[in-house]
């Protein structure tokens, strides 16, 4: 692995040319840098709006093309997740040999005009080419930021950027479902007489068309960054480019650390998905309660939690790491996180009251979202810089089978077939999240060992 001098409390890596330089220094943990986070946050969150103010025009959609719910599905699911998961080690490749800021730029700008484009669909198979054109340009996103922001600031800096910039699902999801409300009952009332191309769209369509305008300008926020000098640990890491086989050479010389990595992480991330998937439906079908008094109690309380866990995460490892002494402190949180996440999953099977059902859906949300900045933050720290975003992707591929393609429907085949009835979907979701996370747990434990060693190689 590489070797990285110390200067001071920070990190000097040699700039592109072998040579340390003061470009190398840029944006480490200075405004610059943190402008960079912000704009790559709102990058993220934009990101999370565009996927998911779908899930707000279910009604409309289904009447004006004449969809069944199947059907429908898959303009959520498939089209999306195809494009993701296909163009994604493209990306991923691309953010290791070329511009990352271009990459960026472009991918920005091509999934706000694709989530436009949604508005302006006149039959099923244009809304399905369109939402595959915003699913692989948002594949852009996750290598290339990942990358850039492991250059732009110092070691100690890395799980604090991460998490800022891990916020954006969590804002995301919330303000898609705040404001692509709010736009869809005022489209229904404005005059727009005067603007022939936006009168002519019906109010699902306006939601579209608007939702895709605040990605334009994030696009033209980050023409103002300056890509940072990629960090190297040898002289000539970062001068060249790493072929296929010296980054397969990698994966197998360290497959104790990403082999079981890039299993524990989709387990961990399946109940990510499942929480927020089904325990709405839990709540309204086994307490009664209203699908609006679920929508704004658990919606609050995943947007604060879920933020608050990814903003407060680094110094949870710092704790860990000064109490305990352990450098290995990121993927310890995930651990822990796991077997936490046993035990709140297993305990909803008992719940028998709407608020105690609640309390646990909100310690879950805690769980869950804790680890998600330090455990990107760890992938990133031990891996070659000029492989960074092929890990990135093939951690990208992994979750978004395990999160986007699996973990709903898991539930949903344990009600329908297992216990055949709807009525038991808390124990169906209780199930498929107490295993997942197991296995997580069990996977994440194995990988410990060699991600240790990875980073005394770094010394």
């Amino acid at each position: 692995m590489t070797v990285v001098a110390p200067v001071g409390d920070e990190m000097l890596e040699p700039a592109a040319n072998g040579t340390p330089g003061l470009e190398a220094e840029e944006g480490r943990g200075s405004l610059a840098g943190w402008y960079l986070i912000i704009v790559l946050t709102l990058a993220y969150t934009c990101s999370f709006i565009d996927r998911q103010v779908l899930n707000l025009l279910v009604g409309p959609i289904k009447a004006e093309f004449g969809l069944d719910d199947t059907r429908l599905s898959l303009l959520q699911g498939l089209a999306f997740t195809s494009a993701y998961i296909i163009l994604s080690p493209i990306f991923g490749r691309v953010a290791d040999t070329g511009s990352r800021k271009g990459v960026l730029v472009f991918g920005i700008m091509l999934w706000s005009i694709g989530t436009s484009c949604c508005g302006l669909a006149r039959s099923y198979w244009q809304l399905f080419a369109a939402r595959f054109g915003v699913g692989g340009a948002e594949a852009c996103l996750t290598p290339a930021a990942w990358s850039i922001i492991a250059d732009a600031f110092p070691t100690r800096l890395i799980p604090r950027a991460f998490s800022v910039y891990m916020m954006g699902p969590y804002l995301g999801g919330g303000l898609a479902l705040i404001f692509g409300g709010l736009l869809l009952d005022g489209a229904a009332t404005w005059d727009l007489s005067d603007y022939p191309l936006l009168a002519s769209l019906k109010p699902w369509q306006m939601v579209f068309f608007l939702a895709g305008a605040p990605g334009i300008l994030i696009a033209l926020l980050l023409l103002f960054v300056k890509e940072p000098a990629r960090r190297a640990a040898k002289a000539n890491e970062a001068a060249r480019h790493m072929s296929g086989a010296e980054i397969w050479e990698t994966f197998r010389k360290y497959k104790g650390f990403y082999g079981n990595f890039y299993l524990g992480m989709p387990l961990f991330i399946i109940t990510l998905y499942a929480f927020p998937a089904w325990m709405p439906t839990v709540l309204i079908r086994k307490f009664g309660v209203s699908a609006g008094q679920v929508g704004v109690q658990y919606g609050i309380a995943v947007l604060v939690t879920g933020s608050l866990s990814v903003l407060v995460s680094p110094w949870v490892a710092r704790a860990i790491e000064r109490f305990g002494g352990r450098r290995d402190n990121l993927l310890i949180v995930a651990l822990a996180c796991s077997v936490v996440l046993v035990l709140l999953s297993l305990s909803l099977m008992f719940a028998n009251t709407y608020w105690s059902a609640f309390a646990v859906a909100t310690a879950a949300s805690v769980a869950y979202s804790l680890p998600q900045a330090l455990s990107s933050s760890a992938l990133q720290m031990v891996t070659p810089n000029r492989m960074r975003g092929v890990a990135s992707s093939v951690y990208v591929f992994v979750v978004s089978v395990a999160g986007l393609a699996l973990a709903p429907t898991f539930v949903a085949l344990i009600t329908d077939h297992v216990f055949a009835d709807e009525g038991r979907v808390g124990d169906s979701l209780a199930i498929t999240c107490a295993l997942a996370a197991a296995g997580s747990a069990f996977f994440i434990a194995r990988a410990l060992p060699t991600y240790r060693r990875m980073l005394e190689e770094q010394t």
